[in-house]
This record gives structure tokens, C-alpha cells and sequence, in this order.
């Protein structure tokens, strides 16, 4: 192992030593209960598969025959979910020739990002994560299955899944993906558009069209944002079939990869030679080659929130610090969009996953050593599906990239460090994702512009106000303000300064998009301004100095004067839209760097 990353993850396995071990103890005593139906009653029993099929039924009265619980963010409005509305029928098939049966234990919600973005419902985003878990723990207290499949892509939807399986941590899991829909136009055409759009050179029929040919069909959009960053790390913590990540929807291939899900579920349940649970499966060792995929593949920075929150619910304690070292040793080895040209399709082709592991594992900056879901070790991971006939074989994947523009060896990486920063001074801690912002944006010092939400910001922008270098001062929009939207509508005007030669930059206690890219933005500062941070007293000029080369995020005004000035306040907390239902949420959630996480408590 790579002294660092070896380092790393034996502070984390320390730090979480007691929290695990009371995680772990839940595991052991939920098991002990007993496998899936058997320990129900009959009336209990009888409620459970009082609508299944004749055939089914016969098999259920077996207490010992295994039963898999299906849970599913299906909706038609994600193109990413809307190939889950046949996985069921394709999973019980599937089980009832392993000798088992499945049954649709219950849908989460799923909303999209890119539908909601700008608008009020983003302020439900992040807390969808939490709600996403509750509805997964309440699919499953039903407390009649032997192991569970988690049926779902996007932004939320793992992080979220993955949090409340984790409550039924005894019971083998598995993911399963529906893959990227097929390319579009090119993203610079995409990004061109936007930009002109931004400038009132382009028409919103123009625009639309542009989008239209971008977003074009079934399957996950296909730069590389949270949903695809959360597909890489299913894959790197072990919970997907290896290679199941990335093939495309509505094909042999990626049928034949749902089907067999519930075969390996099957086989991997409590009562057989390969029990395989996923309070194995998910620890500090997946949990280290999770943060690793997401350094080298430049991944999106809303996991410093969600991977921190899926620790906490397996038992183990993450922090940025954490992030940031392992950042500094794991080099950056793939450019997808935003961060490059090309798009998750183009890595796939270009060897994807199976070459990202290997080339982590052989350097050391992976563990080998861990438990998956397709069997002992991390290196079943560099192997890739493929249909043999009828038949789903995997053998290895290219050992060699395809494509020197999109995927490198560690050996010669794009760049030497996963560009991902920690910042810290007097206005707090926050990340800043570097992996796309040029050398000469690393560094910007500029006097404050300071803004109470995006829409002032837009508004100053149209106005022409805004033609001169400065930073962005957003406010109160963390998740005790309002649920931290995804700021994502700040990237073109932003980027259209930057273009045009200003010094610019973004400072915001709200999220940026996965899909963030050149604007160099420290996000997600703690304490966010509504809990009184230091956010709340900054004023239009001061001097901000945003540093990722040394880490600083500091204001040349004394840590007194600044703190003596009254604060600026809140905005009342927004209601319609269903925002005044999330309000018990903004008031329990965490800071961002414990996950802005609604269900655990912080100490």
C-alpha cells in the first residue's frame, strides 16, 4: 500500500473504532434473529405473498427457500430510472429459476437535479438523500428477505439507498445499475450554447434544442457528475456486479447483468458457503476505494457530503481531511467531462472502471483486501462482462488505455494530485474541486460581491454590474438556510467572466453541481452562515483570497473587527413547493463536513 493511503485509513479504522463496533453488534443481533420469513408468523406469512402467483406461493410456504426484496427508484421523469420499470419482472424470473422468489418491496422517491435546478424544489435535493434512506429502511422492515437489491442511479438515490440497506447491513445487497443513455452532441457544443444563451446571444428555442440533443433518450446523463461518479464508487466499494456500471441501457448486455443480480444474491445469502452481508461489504478499506475512484477519476465534489453520511451510517467516521490527503497522493488519471471533452461513453470504451482499478490497485492506492459482492479482493473489479453466446462471462479488462486523451496510467497521469482541496482560515473550512480549473485560476484575490441567493447574482450579471474581478459572496444557502440547492445556474454567467479575462471566483456555503467545472468555487463553507459563520459578516469589498494551492481561504479584515459587525440574517425560511414539510430536516441537519446529514446525531 501507498504509505499514505495506508496511513489514512488506519486513522480512519481508529477514529471509528467504537462506532463500528456498535454497528456491527447491530448486524451480528439482527442475524441472529433468523433468516427472511422464517421467523414470521403464519398470519404474518400469509400477508407477505397473499397476492403472488400460484407458482410463487408454492415456493414461499418453504421457509428456508430465499426470498430477494427488490427496491426501486423507478420513475419515468429520470432518463437514468426509467429502464428500472422492467427490472422486476427480469429479477423474479431470474430468482425463480436460482430457486428463490422476489418481491417489489417498495419505491423510494427520486427526483432530478436537472429538472429542479434554479427552481424551489432544489431546496428539497439534499434532504431527498435522507428521506431516500427511511423509505429504504421502511421497504425493508417488512423483515422477510434473505438479501436485497438496490435498484437505482442518480444524484441522491445511492447515497441514499445505500444509507438505510445499511441499517439491514446483515443482509447481502446488491446495486443495480441501469447505465449511461448513448452520446449526444458533443458537451463543447453543449457548453457553447449555454454560454451564449447566458449572454442573450442565443434564443431559448435554440437552447432548448441544444439540450434536446444532449438529453436525448433512456439512461444516465452522460457527463460525468454525481450520478456517473456514483456509479464508479458502487463499483470501487463492491456493491455492483464488476463492470455493470457503465453499459448502456435497453441492451443484451445489460440485461443479462440485471438478471444476474438476484442469481449472485442467491448465492451469496446468509445459510451459504459465500454469506456475503453488506456490513462486510461496505468499511474503512471500500470505503478508502470509494475516496480513491473519486480522486483519480475526478469525481463530484457532492460526495465530500454523501460518502461522509454513508460512512456514519456503516460506523465509520470520514473528514476532509481525509479527502484532502488522500487528494495529494492519488493522481488524476481520467478526463471526462467536465473535466475533459469526452463523456462517460468514450471511458468505457477507453478501458473505464476495470483499468481505473487496476491501475489504483497495482499502485497502492486501492485495497485489495476487501469484501464484495462478487467475491474476496478488489481484483474481480478489473475483469469486464461480456455475453459468450447467451451466456454473461467476464474475462480480464485492457491492461493498456484506448484513449491517452481520457484514461492514463498512473505512471503518467494528467496531473499529479486528484483536485480536490481542502480550504481553511477565518471563514471556515470548505472543498474546491481544482480538476478543471486552469493553473492561473488556482489563486484568486478580489474584493467581496456578496449575495443572499443565486438570483441576485443572475440579476447583477444581466445588469452588467459584474464586468470587473471579484468574488462571489452566496450566503445562506447551506442546509439549516435551505436545504443547500446545487448552485448550478451560477456556472455560466460566472464562466463567462472568467472568460472574458476577470479574476472570478465562487465562496458559498451551498453545493455546486457534480457537474462544476473551470469557475474555481469553495463550496460547502462550515459553519454556514445561517448557524453564524463567519459568512454572515462579510461585506461588499472585502478582500478575499481563495488559495488552493496552499489551502487558505482567508479575508484581510481582522478575525475582531469582522466578528463585530452585525450579522446580516436569513432570509424566513421558504414555504410552497412542499418546502415547509422539510423544515424539522433544516433544523436537525449536520454541518457539511459530517454530511449535512438530517439523521445522526453530531458531536
Amino acid at each position: 500500500m501507498h504509505p499514505v493511503t495506508a496511513e489514512v485509513t488506519e486513522r480512519i479504522v481508529e477514529r471509528s473504532r467504537a462506532t463500528r463496533a456498535e454497528y456491527l453488534a447491530r448486524m451480528q443481533a439482527a442475524r441472529h434473529d433468523g433468516p427472511g420469513r422464517g421467523k414470521l408468523s403464519c398470519a404474518n406469512w400469509a400477508h407477505a405473498f397473499a397476492a403472488e402467483s400460484d407458482g410463487d406461493k408454492v415456493r414461499m410456504r418453504d421457509p428456508t427457500a430465499p426470498n430477494v426484496a427488490i427496491v426501486s427508484a423507478y420513475n419515468d421523469m429520470l432518463s437514468a430510472h426509467q429502464p428500472l420499470e422492467r427490472y422486476p419482472e427480469i429479477i423474479k424470473k431470474a430468482a425463480r429459476e436460482a430457486g428463490a422468489t422476489a418481491q417489489f418491496a417498495g419505491g423510494v422517491p427520486a427526483m432530478c437535479d436537472g429538472v429542479t435546478q434554479g427552481r424551489p424544489g432544489m431546496e428539497l435535493s439534499l434532504f431527498s438523500r435522507d428521506v431516500i434512506a427511511m423509505a429504504t429502511a421502511v421497504a425493508l422492515t417488512h423483515d422477510a428477505f434473505d438479501a436485497a437489491l438496490m435498484l437505482g442511479v442518480c444524484d441522491k438515490i445511492v447515497p441514499g439507498l445505500t444509507m438505510g440497506a445499511l441499517s439491514f447491513g446483515h443482509l447481502p445487497v446488491i446495486f443495480v445499475p441501469a447505465g449511461p443513455m448513448t452520446s449526444g452532441i458533443s458537451n463543447a457544443e453543449k457548453a457553447r450554447v449555454r454560454a451564449l444563451y447566458a449572454q442573450g446571444k442565443a434564443t431559448r428555442e435554440e437552447l432548448l434544442d441544444s439540450e434536446m440533443k444532449s438529453y436525448h433518450g433512456p439512461g444516465t446523463c452522460t457527463f460525468y457528475g454525481t450520478a456517473n461518479s456514483n456509479q464508479m464508487m458502487m463499483e470501487m466499494m463492491g456493491l455492483h456486479l464488476p463492470g455493470a456500471a457503465f453499459v448502456t441501457p435497453n441492451t443484451p448486455l445489460r440485461h443479462a447483468l440485471t438478471a444476474a443480480a438476484p442469481r449472485r444474491a442467491v448465492e451469496i445469502r446468509d445459510g451459504s458457503n459465500d454469506y456475503t452481508p453488506m456490513s462486510a461489504v461496505v468499511d474503512a478499506k471500500s470505503l478508502v476505494n470509494a475516496l480513491a475512484g473519486l480522486l483519480a477519476t475526478g469525481g463530484s465534489t457532492n460526495h465530500t457530503l454523501h460518502l461522509i453520511a454513508m460512512g456514519r451510517a456503516a460506523g465509520v467516521q470520514l473528514t476532509w481531511e481525509d479527502f484532502d490527503d488522500l487528494s495529494r497522493v492519488t493522481p488524476l488519471i481520467a478526463k471526462v467531462y467536465p473535466n475533459g471533452s469526452e463523456d462517460v461513453n468514450a471511458f468505457h470504451a477507453a478501458g473505464g472502471m476495470a483499468f481505473v482499478i487496476r491501475q489504483l490497485l497495482d499502485a497502492g492506492l486501492a485495497h485489495d483486501d476487501v469484501v464484495t459482492v462478487a467475491g474476496h479482493g478488489l481484483r474481480h473489479y478489473q475483469n469486464e462482462p461480456f455475453l459468450d453466446g447467451d451466456r454473461l462471462v467476464w474475462r480480464e479488462g485492457t491492461a493498456t488505455s484506448l484513449n491517452l486523451d481520457i484514461l492514463r496510467p498512473v505512471s503518467d497521469p494528467f496531473q499529479g494530485h486528484g483536485g480536490l482541496r481542502l480550504l481553511t482560515g477565518p471563514l471556515g473550512r470548505s472543498v474546491m474541486k481544482t480538476s478543471a480549473v486552469k493553473a492561473e485560476h488556482l489563486v484568486i484575490e478580489a474584493p467581496a460581491v456578496v449575495f443572499e441567493d443565486q438570483e441576485e447574482l443572475q440579476a447583477a450579471f444581466k445588469r452588467g454590474e459584474l464586468e470587473k474581478d471579484f468574488i462571489a459572496v452566496v450566503r445562506f444557502q447551506g442546509p439549516r438556510a435551505n436545504g443547500m440547492p446545487e448552485l448550478h445556474n451560477l456556472t455560466p454567467p460566472l464562466g463567462v467572466l472568467l472568460d472574458k479575462g476577470f479574476k472570478v471566483a465562487l465562496v458559498t456555503d451551498g453545493r455546486m453541481s457534480g457537474a462544476s467545472g473551470k469557475v474555481p468555487a469553495a463550496i460547502h463553507v462550515t459553519p454556514e452562515a445561517a448557524d453564524g459563520g463567519p459568512l454572515a459578516y462579510v461585506r461588499d469589498g472585502d478582500i478575499i483570497r481563495v488559495d488552493s494551492e496552499t489551502g487558505a481561504l482567508t479575508i484581510q479584515v481582522p478575525k475582531d473587527e469582522l466578528l463585530a459587525r452585525p450579522p446580516a440574517r436569513a432570509h424566513p425560511s421558504a414555504s410552497g413547493y412542499g418546502r415547509e414539510l422539510f423544515g424539522w430536516m433544516r433544523k436537525a441537519a449536520g454541518p457539511a463536513d459530517a454530511g449535512a446529514c438530517a439523521l445522526f446525531e453530531v458531536a
